[in-house]
C-alpha cells in the first residue's frame, strides 16, 4: 500500500521544489520527520512533553499522498482568500502558500470560507454545507487551526449531515477549553457595554457569535459535555507556543494573559487547550499566526544575519500532516 501511496512523480517535485524555494528554507533528505518519532516517544505521562523543536525547518524531498481529500477550515476572522482591488492585486490567502504545496503534492485540497465571527453552530452549518459540495458522501480529513476545529468537532458529533463522511479531524491550536485572552476580553468591556459594541459590530456586517463560545466558561461547561467525540472518526491535536513576544508584536499582552492564567500558548491558545484526542505534540517557538504562514518575513531576515536559520516551516508541517494521514491509509 506503501508504494501506491507514494505518486511521487517528477512534474511534482519540480513545483516543491520550486514552493520551497519561495517559503525560504533548505532542503533535507526524505526520511519521516522526527518530530512524530520524538511525539510518541516516552517522555512522561503529560502530553504536554511531547515537544518539537526544529523538525519542521525544512521541506522534504518527497511525501505520500493520502487517498482521501483534505479540508482546510479556518479560525476566527478567517477566510479562504480575500481578491484585493478587484482582483488587479494578489488575493490574500488565509492558507498561505500551504494549500498550493498539498495541491503540488497531488493532494485534494478543499478551502471553505465561514462566518468569520459567526457562532459554532452557524459557522459548522457552512462547513458541511461546503464539504457536501465540494465531495458529497466521500470521506474526507479535515484539517483545522484555531476555532475551525471547534467548528468541525461541532459538525461531526452534533449535525451529523449525512452527505458528509470525515474520516480524521486535526485540530492545530484549537481552543477545546477556551482561552484566558477572551475572559479577559469580557471582563474588561463589563457586561452593560456588550450590547453596545455587538450592535456596532453588526452595524458592520459580521456576526458575533463567536466570541462568548470562546470563554473557558462556555468551552468546558457548556460545549465540550454536549460534543463528545464520534467513534468513528479518528482525532488528533497539535498546540504551540512561543518565546515572550516582543514589544512590538500583537501577541505581546494576551501572551501573558493566557501564560499567568494557563501556562505555555502560542499567544492566543495555550498548549492545555489544544489538547484533544490523540495529541501529537507541541511545537516550540511557534505563534499562532505562524502556524498559517503568515510568519514575519523582517524576523526572518534578521535572523538569516544573524546566521540563524528559520525554525519552523509552515509549509513543512501541513506536508507532514497529510504524509503521515496517507500512511494510516486516509
Amino acid at each position: 500500500m506503501a508504494t501506491g501511496l507514494r505518486r511521487h512523480v517528477a512534474g511534482r517535485g519540480q513545483k516543491l521544489r520550486a514552493i520551497r524555494a519561495l517559503s525560504q528554507p533548505g532542503c533535507c533528505a526524505h526520511t519521516h520527520s522526527a518530530a512524530w518519532t520524538r511525539s510518541y516517544s516516552a517522555q512522561g505521562d503529560d502530553p504536554r512533553l511531547r515537544e518539537i523543536h526544529d523538525e519542521y525547518a525544512t521541506i522534504r524531498e518527497c511525501y505520500a499522498t493520502p487517498r482521501d481529500p483534505v479540508v482546510l477550515a479556518h479560525g476566527l476572522m478567517g477566510f479562504a482568500e480575500v481578491r484585493v482591488a478587484g482582483g488587479f492585486l494578489p488575493t490574500i490567502q488565509y492558507w498561505r502558500g500551504i494549500a498550493d504545496a498539498l495541491k503540488a503534492n497531488g493532494v485534494k485540497v478543499i478551502t471553505v470560507t465561514v462566518p468569520p465571527c459567526g457562532s459554532i453552530e452557524q459557522r459548522a452549518e457552512e462547513l458541511a454545507r461546503g464539504i457536501a459540495a465540494a465531495a458529497p458522501g466521500q470521506r474526507v480529513n479535515v484539517v483545522a487551526h484555531s476555532m475551525g476545529g471547534l467548528d468541525a468537532r461541532y459538525m461531526i458529533s452534533r449535525l451529523r449531515p449525512p452527505d458528509v463522511n470525515v474520516g480524521s479531524l486535526v485540530t492545530i491550536a484549537s481552543p477545546h477549553r477556551g482561552s484566558a485572552f477572551a475572559d479577559y476580553v469580557f471582563d474588561e468591556i463589563g457586561v452593560e457595554r456588550l450590547p453596545g459594541i455587538y450592535r456596532f459590530v453588526e452595524r458592520l456586517g459580521m456576526d458575533t457569535g463567536a466570541f462568548e463560545q470562546l470563554t473557558r466558561a462556555y468551552m468546558t461547561q457548556e460545549f465540550n459535555p454536549r460534543t463528545p467525540d464520534h467513534p468513528d472518526v479518528h482525532y488528533f491535536s497539535y498546540g504551540a507556543m512561543m518565546d515572550r513576544p516582543s514589544l512590538f508584536s500583537p501577541f505581546r499582552r494576551s501572551h501573558r494573559i493566557i501564560g499567568e492564567a494557563e501556562g505555555p500558548n502560542d499567544g492566543l491558545v495555550s498548549v492545555e487547550s489544544s489538547i484533544w484526542g490523540t495529541y501529537m505534540g507541541t511545537l516550540f517557538g511557534v505563534s499562532h499566526l505562524d502556524l498559517i504562514n503568515w510568519t514575519n518575513r523582517l524576523g526572518w531576515i534578521l535572523r538569516k544575519w544573524m546566521g540563524q536559520g528559520p525554525t519552523f516551516n509552515a509549509i513543512a508541517f501541513y506536508l507532514d500532516i497529510t504524509d503521515r494521514l496517507a500512511q494510516k491509509g486516509f
